[in-house]
């Protein structure tokens, strides 16, 4: 899992790497997994996690990574957020199924509403694009 303040986050590590000398590790799972790249998403402006994820780990993580942190879902309540989310610092893709309040959960912790000018022309766009590609595609 990679983050700009926080490189990585990883729950096992056997081998001494080069990597290692560069980068600071700290071995940690999103409740109780320790695929932490499958449930959750993290960018430099938060964080989404397993909806399990207990409130003190919640604030573990938050401390570590320097940024806010939510329990959610997507695809209709899916926990594997990382195989139905895709996130950056200014845009998101998500599965066909997740829902209006996902969505709504997911823009407001990674702030995705917040952007002007140049940045929200490109995301127009893009939505536009894939709207119109969507519905070319089921008529």
């Amino acid at each position: 899992m990679l983050h700009s303040s926080t490189p990585i986050l990883i729950k096992k590590q056997k081998k001494s790497s080069p990597i290692r000398s560069v980068l600071r590790f700290f071995r940690q799972s999103i409740a109780g997994n320790v695929l932490v790249g499958s449930y959750c998403a993290i960018t430099n402006q938060g964080g989404l996690v397993h909806p399990k994820t207990s409130v003190e780990e919640q604030k573990e993580l938050s401390t570590l990574l320097q940024i806010p942190l939510t329990a959610g879902t997507v695809n209709r309540g899916s926990e594997v957020i990382g195989s139905g989310l895709v996130v950056n610092d200014w845009t998101a893709f998500c599965g066909m199924d997740t829902t209006a309040t996902e969505i709504q959960v997911i823009e407001s912790i990674f702030n995705l509403n917040q952007g002007g000018g140049e940045q929200a022309n490109i995301v127009n766009e893009m939505r536009s694009t894939m709207k119109s590609t969507l519905i070319d595609a089921l008529t």
